[in-house]
């Protein structure tokens, strides 16, 4: 067998790889009658003993490996049988317990979570009641839970970041819903808490609190504890909490400390919005060099902003301007691009506001805000503090020198020179010299022809020419291009209004009501359209939204309530208007003749003689005072009152007439001298009507040779030669008097009948005829 073996060593150099457990042959099992009655028989029962087979190559099979074999297979067969040839099911697995303490828990606590998340989600979604409520259950529950942790021993098994989370999360909410009491007593519970790591953070939560509640005390105590628990690694946090102090200490008044937060923010980390207050800190103190310094330090502070260069489309790559595309207006864009507006914004503002402290004059300040700014890395923003310059000029009502630095930007680049000349453009447009104001309008279209603005004062020049068809197409445009813009809106509706196409103007006011819902203006359109509409209540209705102490707007209010015949509406709107501006002469007018109206004469005085004051050449408002102490039975006053007028206009005839009726009346000796003034006055205005008229005439005669400013002075001439115009005119000859005179009242109501006896019945003036006596001799 050696022998064999060796030979076999030497001659076959694969031998022995074929040798294997003959246990593991399976080809030929569906023939092994052992083994199918293994298979059949139930599991661990030994199959009864056969012959032992030989193996292919001619080995027998001992019996341990074939009992290893038969118990392999028969797991095998009652775990997994495809062909269903097991006898019975598979036992079925053991359901698992839910009613366990540890399950409860569990569950109990994924329904906390919930309520937290939940909350959250309400708090982004702006419902902040139901986001409070959300965290309240989240609490109750919390608690509950702990309390079965400590009923089941297993204290050491809280969930303390759950509770954390459940605490912070209800302190949140309160915040939020203004309960800041309960939101303090919510916070001092977690950072009371020792298990809570890093809670001393918290205090800025609640210093933030005490800040709101005006607490600055407090608020500067907290965040400084704060500040105590936050290491220094944490640098950016640290600023934030110094930026907050420093504010508290601006809202003290403690100027100082204030500085001394925001310099040392300065020296660390700098940013716009600290160096901003940094300047408004030593603004407030007048410190004249400290304020240079601080503007120095704010214009060299980095954005770290790239160019906007990169946005710019390449012709040649389309794989690259996609990418641009998407980049251009993405979230991070949209983040750069506020932060670049709210650096012009802040340094804008302190160039302004330091200039005129700065220096000795605002001009040299201004100029030296700009110096600082071509020199930095903000030189772009060198133009737009330029036009800042003259627009503050503008509302210092200098404008020539506004208009002189505008005139600077014509020659420069496109976009500046657009906005100078949109800005001289409403300059000249203000001064009324529609010429200049028209060049600058088209030089600002022809520069940027999409802005709204520069259309809109497009379509104001053609608006002032009268050509509402093209102011309206120029509305429209700036519409199209910007639908914000109000302007436009206001003025096409302005436009359409002068066109008499009112439906389209009240639709322009309607919808520019959707955008500026408190413009009292906006408002008034609405309601004079309605009325020019002839829809009064709707008139009414919109003017009861404007302010109740416009004086104009009340008086408007009064004159629809007067004509839809609501007197005591329309007493009690003039009587408020006339309260806050007692100088409307249409109001006196109204309150007046309301009270003659009345009958009661004695209250009309007053306004009459406010309006005298008011305007002291008009005669009429003290013929009226006169006309009331008349119609009031005081005629000694009446009479007064008269004589008054007379001196100061003594061509008056119809105060001449009833000075003579009066002192017939009372039997006054002074009846004959104002008899003849009357009749003298009259015969000199009736011989200057007749010499008017014979000059017509004559002028008709001519043809019209004369112009018109030769026959003027050769009427005055004449009339300045008639007798009486300085002196009295003696009538040669009697004629009657015509004594008749028709009140500016109107007739007088017939009053209550009382136990006095009137002196004189002034129904019977109209008829009374002077005698002969009263006539001039």
């Amino acid at each position: 067998m050696e022998n064999v073996h060796l030979a076999v060593e030497e001659d076959d150099l694969y031998s022995g790889y074929n040798d294997y457990n003959p246990a593991f042959e399976c080809e030929e099992l569906d023939n092994d009658v052992g083994f199918q009655q293994a298979v059949r028989t139930s599991y661990g029962r030994r199959p009864p003993s056969r012959v032992p087979m030989a193996s292919s190559l001619g080995r027998p099979m001992t019996g341990a490996v074939q009992v290893r074999g038969r118990n392999q297979i028969s797991m095998i067969s009652s775990m997994f049988d495809p062909l269903g040839q097991s006898r019975g099911p598979a036992p079925p697995l053991e359901a698992k317990s839910e009613n366990t303490v540890e399950e409860k828990i569990k569950i109990m606590e994924k329904k906390v979570n919930d309520l937290v998340e939940e909350s959250c989600m309400a708090q982004i979604t702006g419902a902040l009641q139901l986001a409070l409520q959300k965290a309240k259950e989240a609490g109750r529950k919390e608690r509950v839970l702990v309390r079965q942790r400590e009923q089941s021993g297993n204290t050491e098994h809280i969930n303390i970041d759950l509770t954390y989370s459940v605490l912070f999360n209800l302190a949140n909410q309160y915040a939020n819903n203004e309960m800041y009491p309960e939101a303090l007593t919510t916070y001092q519970v977690i950072v009371k808490n020792k298990m809570f790591s890093n809670a001393g953070r918290l205090r800025v939560n609640m210093a933030n609190i005490y800040f709101k509640q005006k607490n600055y005390l407090k608020a500067i105590k907290f965040y400084r504890m704060a500040l105590d628990q936050i290491f220094a690694d944490h640098k950016e946090m640290r600023i934030k909490i110094m930026q907050n102090i420093g504010a508290v200490f601006v809202h003290l008044g403690q100027y100082s400390d204030a500085i001394t937060s925001f310099e040392h923010i300065m020296s660390e980390s700098p940013n716009i919005k600290t160096g901003y207050n940094l300047i408004l800190c030593y603004y407030a103190i007048r410190d004249r060099e400290r304020m240079k310094q601080a503007f120095q330090k704010l214009i060299s502070v980095p954005l770290g902003i790239d160019d906007e260069e990169k946005y710019i489309l390449a012709s040649d790559d389309p794989s690259s301007n996609m990418v641009i595309e998407a980049t251009r207006n993405d979230k991070l864009h949209q983040m750069e691009r506020n932060l670049k507006i709210q650096a012009e914004k802040y340094i804008m503002t302190a160039a302004k506001l330091i200039a005129p402290a700065i220096e000795t004059s605002f001009a040299s300040g201004f100029d030296w805000c700009v110096d600082m700014v071509k020199s930095s890395q903000y030189v772009e923003f060198a133009s737009d503090l330029e036009i800042n310059k003259a627009i503050t000029y503008i509302r210092q009502q200098d404008y020539n020198q506004a208009v002189e630095i505008l005139k600077t930007f014509e020659k420069k680049d496109s976009r500046v020179k657009g906005v100078a000349a949109t800005n001289l453009t409403s300059l000249y447009f203000l001064e009324k010299d529609y010429e200049q104001a028209e060049r600058y309008a088209d030089l600002a279209i022809n520069t940027d022809r999409y802005s709204p603005a520069v259309l809109v004062n497009k379509g104001n020049m053609v608006f002032v020419m009268k050509d509402y068809e093209r102011a309206a197409e120029f509305y429209k445009e700036a519409l199209r291009n910007d639908s914000s813009c109000t302007e436009a809106l206001y003025n096409l509706g302005l436009t359409y209004k002068r066109q008499s196409r009112l439906e389209e103007a009240l639709d322009c006011f309607l919808k520019l009501h959707a955008i500026l819902r408190n413009s009292f203006q906006v408002i008034y359109q609405l309601a004079d359209l309605y009325e020019m509409l002839e829809d009064p209540q709707q008139a009414i209705e919109w003017l009861m939204q404007v302010t109740p102490t416009d004086p104009h707007v009340l008086a408007k209010l009064g004159k629809l309530h007067d004509e839809e015949g609501d007197k005591s509406q329309a007493f009690q709107c003039y009587n408020e208007s006339f309260r806050y501006f007692p100088s409307n002469v249409d109001v006196i007018e109204w309150l007046g003749a309301h009270y003659v109206e009345t009958q009661f004469c004695e209250k009309a005085i007053q306004y009459f003689e406010r309006a005298a004051l008011i305007q002291p050449t008009q005669v009429k408002w003290q013929m009226l005072v006169a006309s009331c102490y008349r119609r009031s039975g005081n005629y000694q006053k009446a009479l007064e009152t008269y004589k008054e007028i007379h001196q100061r206009f003594p061509e008056n005839t119809d105060c001449l007439t009833l000075l003579v009726r009066l002192s017939a009346d009372m039997g006054l000796k002074e009846v004959q001298d104002f008899a003849t003034k009357l009749k003298k006055l009259e015969k000199m205005k009736e011989m200057k009507e007749q010499l008017l008229i014979k000059d017509l005439c004559v002028f008709d005669a001519d043809s019209g040779r004369s112009s018109s400013g030769s026959k003027g002075e050769r009427l005055s001439a004449k009339m300045r030669s008639l007798p009486g115009s300085n002196e009295p005119y003696e009538a040669r000859s009697p004629k009657e008097l015509d004594a008749s005179y028709v009140d500016p009242l109107g007739p007088q109501m017939e009053r209550p009948k009382t136990g006095v006896k009137r002196l004189v019945d002034d129904d019977d003036f109209a008829d009374e005829e002077l005698v002969d006596e009263l006539l001039p001799e």
